[in-house]
């Protein structure tokens, strides 16, 4: 479905004078332990109160841009756009009330897109006035005409194509509509990011409300679109979250949600010298949660993948954050580990003047349902990359099997297991009311490099666990010191199971 809303569109031009700074005049800005009190975001105490979050954060022109949200347009009001300079004065420079959390370097125009704007090299900023009252959750390349063209994302479901000189958008596709997000039986659409690489484009919605966790419903959408001509394809219908990638390297994409047993982490390696069988397919693998205080759609706000140090992924997911390496070599996923557990909401992170920079979401009253909070506030945090590791200890729990109808002699996805302390393996036959119990022999396969099981290298048999009708319970404690990079489990009969491992 398509609509053309030109008539509609107007420029809005941003003169560059600066504002005032909202700081204090003293000649070095007032910081504790890397947070600047001068450079918080406030929304209005009222009579509306939601959210103020940092939806998104862009190193540009020798200034560090921020975009703030609020839950839903006209939900409050005292968010905007801002603008950081080298001496850490900030300076709004335009003020709105809606969502926004997008951010993209639009390189044919030499402009980033943050939000509703468009910044060029001078600091000038226009508007796409038909996304000023839109949630805006992912922003991403034209697949036809990218030196002109936009994808903009609502986080409703509308996908707009947004020519970045006249600002004027086309509404392309209700993705509500168009993946079938089972929207009147209670599932609240909330698309979250888009991505194009390897001639196609990723969005993502990350559903998951209390029918997604007793798998009742799926309201959750991977999906991608090849371009006019082609439809849709549903990738996975869980809950994912984000969609990220480089054009070197293997093309590779990366894609994060989640279900009711694990964190998700999908791979697609576009190109691959050896020739590799996985090349141009997606690929799944799964990593631990650290919380469960991530799981409801709206706690996650937008978890990322991105370059803080040069050529080199920073994942953050489900209050953890991994290493992970942009390569696809041979079609695998091997250079990923965990670096540490926080409770900070982060909606976003980059790097500026050679600092590691954390964006927030600290206090939010949502529509007062939380009478505690006051006002909706948000901060930064400025230090090093390094920093991190002496963040929370890598924890999590999680496995490739949660109560899950298990075929018979059909390996499970591989689950993270290196970077880890202390690793225990529960193992659970379920009861099935319409036939007998019967005995269960599962295996369990690790792999020692990192590859997954390919280029040739094979999974190793690490152990064999009996479950029987007597003893449908094992667990298994990996001694101390033991690690490999994935693990995975095979039963050799089908039936209802769970594999969970607990690392602390």
């Amino acid at each position: 479905r398509s609509s053309d809303l030109s008539s509609h569109a107007t420029r809005f031009v941003h003169l560059t004078e600066p504002s005032p700074p909202v700081t204090s005049t003293a000649s070095e800005p007032f910081q504790i332990n890397g947070i600047f009190p001068n450079l918080a975001v406030t929304a209005e105490s009222g009579p509306k109160r939601s959210e103020c979050g940092i939806g998104a954060l862009m190193p540009w022109a020798d200034h560090l841009y921020m975009v703030t949200y609020l839950s839903v347009p006209n939900a409050g009001a005292g968010t905007g756009l801002y603008e950081i300079a080298p001496n850490f004065t900030m300076r709004t420079v335009v003020s709105h009330n809606s969502t926004y959390a997008n951010r993209l370097l639009h390189a044919p125009s030499n402009q980033i897109i943050i939000g509703a704007w468009t910044i060029d090299m001078a600091r000038n900023v226009h508007a796409f006035t038909q996304l000023l009252s839109v949630r805006i959750g992912g922003v991403a390349m034209h697949l036809t005409d990218p030196d002109r063209m936009v994808y903009m994302l609502g986080m409703d479901g509308p996908l707009y194509e947004c020519d970045v000189y006249q600002m004027n958008c086309t509404l392309l596709f209700d993705l509500v509509e168009t993946l079938g997000i089972p929207k009147a039986a209670g599932e609240q659409p909330h698309f979250k990011a888009a991505h194009t690489m390897n001639k196609r484009l990723v969005v993502a919605s990350n559903t998951f409300e209390e029918k997604d966790f007793l798998k009742s419903q799926h309201g959750g959408r991977l999906a991608e679109w090849m371009g006019p001509g082609h439809n849709w394809t549903i990738l996975e219908s869980e809950a994912f979250v984000e969609v990220a990638g480089r054009g070197n390297f293997g093309k590779v994409i990366y894609a994060l949600g989640w279900d009711t047993a694990s964190v998700i982490l999908k791979v697609y390696v576009g190109e691959s010298d050896a020739g590799d069988s996985d090349v141009g397919v997606w690929q799944t693998y799964r990593l631990p949660k650290a919380s469960h205080a991530y799981d409801h759609l709206w706690q996650t706000e937008w978890p990322r993948i991105r370059e803080v140090e040069t050529e080199r992924y920073l994942m953050d997911m489900h209050g953890q954050f991994y290493e992970l390496s942009p390569l696809g070599w041979a079609g695998s996923t091997w250079g990923i580990r965990p670096i540490c557990r926080h409770l900070r909401m982060i909606p976003d992170y980059t790097s500026y003047r050679g600092l590691f920079v954390l964006g927030g979401n600290e206090v939010s009253s949502i529509f007062d349902n939380n009478l505690v909070t006051g006002q909706s506030q948000s901060g930064l945090y400025f230090g090093k990359t390094d920093d991190l590791w002496s963040f929370g200890k890598p924890q999590g729990w999680g496995g490739p099997w949660r109560y899950t109808n298990v075929t018979a002699n059909v390996p499970s996805d591989p689950y993270l297991m290196t970077g880890f302390d202390k690793k225990v393996l529960h193992l659970n036959m379920h009861a099935d009311r319409d036939h007998e119990a019967q005995t269960v022999s599962i295996t369990v396969q690790v792999d020692i490099t990192g590859v997954a099981g390919h280029i040739g290298e094979q999974w190793l048999n690490y152990t064999t666990v009996e479950l029987t009708p007597k003893t449908p319970y094992l667990y298994h404690v990996f001694p101390d010191g033991y690690s490999a990079h994935w693990v995975r489990v095979v039963a050799n009969e089908t039936g209802d199971l769970t594999a969970y491992f607990h690392y602390t």
